[in-house]
């Protein structure tokens, strides 16, 4: 009596073989925005923090020429603005910062 052999699907009726014309090349990507002191230029960001520059020089002006009531006044509203505007500024830079 003879033996029989068995063969598999994929040994018998085998993919043919695709040759690629191009073969991938390998290439690196850098990303030197999250690192960059730059990105953080952002014009709202700066243009807040010109208006507070701005309030904080002519607070500095008025406490000169000895405007003091003006000053107290300017102290008192800055008092409650500043928090405010750096918690605001700190959640937009996250907010819309790429990492």
């Amino acid at each position: 009596m003879r033996k029989t052999k068995g063969f598999t699907f994929p040994k018998i009726f085998s993919p043919p073989h695709k040759l690629s014309l191009t073969r991938p090349r390998p290439f690196r990507a850098y990303s030197f925005v999250p690192f960059s002191p730059l990105a953080m230029l952002d014009p709202t960001i700066l243009a807040i923090g010109g208006i507070v520059l701005g309030i904080a020089i002519i607070e500095r002006i008025l406490e000169q020429w000895g405007v003091i009531d003006l000053v107290d006044q300017f102290a008192k509203v800055m008092r409650f603005i500043l928090p405010i505007t750096f918690y605001s500024a700190l959640i937009y830079f996250f907010a819309t910062f790429m990492f």
